[in-house]
């Protein structure tokens, strides 16, 4: 296995981290003066238009899709080291690059799934950066750790017109608040009474302007209401009626595509969360240098040693796992790589959620504050135990490979 950056990676890490510092930190307080000003709270910044056009001009657009037709064509090895500098401003840089869940798991799946037809009508427009998405899966009324347990029903109009009726109510689905998200990709069940459990589900794609589709209201996380994210919203679907050419895939191939879309999104979580980790070590290091107490600086503190060591050594063993599982997901795709991606998955948001502890204690008031970005990163880390499949999923599926060696 080798981790060095090849010549392309260089490149581009040396023309976004130029992008984080003359253009994206700068945008942070920016982008909230604006914001405060807009007429409803999930409008757009200005500023983050801007940086859209800037990231744009200067190639650092699409760098998550490794479909060279419509992405950058990098690998999950070379884009690995890039999502980790955007994940030091989750709030701003993903969307400036367009490279922001849950749009980059809608376009895999569009570009992976997608008809021709759905791709021209709504992956192009997500490429350009021109409209956003939102992928409703989780509801209120069921576990939905296990897929299996969605009732969303989608299912053929009995009045013999060639549709679809989605009846269902969906909850936390990410980015359904911004005003720019137009379609959402929906996962309920077309054979809830089929013999096999995972066929039961389809995915269809639903214009946010359908008939019978409410946004109901914001969710909020921790307090948070994750305007950058465009949100967490509740979603009803009442009878809407969308054209069967809206099917993703094949019937039945729901829960199969779900599966495909979450393995790339796993690791591109843990990637920013390796980024967030850096941002939370240069806080601490600058709060602990400029900083007295009792006599002494901060940074003379011995528990201060303690953390900062112990934050570098965790985020460098991180790095590594993720940088092997891209390599693995890269060799011999996303099955080969289960484990890794399972074992990542359950590592990085708890050691991250950690280091963010840590350095909010440092700051005192001021870590708990609006005045600096930790506690909104600490909400965001701590949320992804749970995104994504909570950790004991992936622990007792992981488990269960490691014994299955012995049984």
């Amino acid at each position: 296995m080798d981790f060095a950056f090849d010549a392309r990676t260089e490149e581009l890490r040396a023309k976004l981290l130029a992008f984080m510092d003359e253009y994206v930190y700068p945008a942070e307080a920016v982008a909230d003066e604006q914001r405060a000003r807009l007429a409803s709270p999930w409008d757009t910044p200005q500023v983050v238009e801007e940086l859209k056009a800037e990231a744009r001009r200067q190639g650092l657009w699409n760098l998550f899709l490794p479909d060279a037709e419509h992405g950058a064509g990098l690998t999950n090895l070379q884009y690995a080291p890039l999502a980790e500098i955007t994940g030091r401003s989750p709030q701003l840089a993903p969307t400036a690059t367009n490279c922001a869940a849950p749009d980059t798991g809608n376009m895999e799946v569009l570009a992976q799934f997608g008809d021709e037809a759905q791709k021209k009508q709504w992956l192009e427009p997500l490429l350009a950066g021109e409209i956003r998405s939102a992928f409703a899966m989780t509801e209120p009324e069921v576990a939905s750790s296990d897929a299996t347990n969605i009732t969303t029903h989608i299912e053929r109009a009995s009045d013999g017109t060639d549709e679809y009726v989605i009846t269902g109510r969906k909850w936390y689905i990410s980015g359904a608040m911004n005003p720019d998200c137009k379609i959402f990709i929906v996962m309920g069940k077309t054979d809830p009474d089929g013999p096999d459990i995972r066929r039961q589900q389809s995915m269809v794609l639903v214009p946010r302007d359908t008939p019978g589709v409410t946004v109901e209201r914001a969710m909020q996380v921790f307090g948070y209401e994750d305007h950058y994210h465009g949100g967490h919203a509740e979603v009803i679907f009442d009878h809407a009626r969308v054209p069967v050419s809206n099917l993703i895939g094949e019937e039945g191939g729901g829960f199969a595509i779900a599966q495909a879309r979450l393995g790339p999104g796993r690791i591109h979580h843990c990637m920013r969360l390796i980024g967030m980790a850096e941002r939370a070590i240069e806080l601490m290091c600058r709060r602990a240098v400029s900083r007295t107490a009792f006599g002494k600086a901060l940074a003379q503190q011995g528990v201060v040693h303690n953390w900062i060591a112990d934050a570098r050594v965790t985020v460098e063993q991180l790095r590594l796992l993720v940088l092997k599982t891209a390599w693995l997901m890269d060799t011999v795709g996303n099955k080969g790589a289960h484990t890794e991606i399972q074992a990542i998955k359950i590592a990085t948001p708890r050691a991250v959620v950690g280091i963010l502890d840590k350095a909010i204690q440092l700051h005192g008031a001021g870590g708990v504050s609006q005045d600096f970005p930790l506690a909104e990163l600490y909400a965001g880390a701590r949320t992804l135990m749970i995104a994504d499949g909570p950790d004991e999923v992936h622990q007792r599926s992981l488990a269960r490979r490691e014994l299955k060696k012995y049984l």
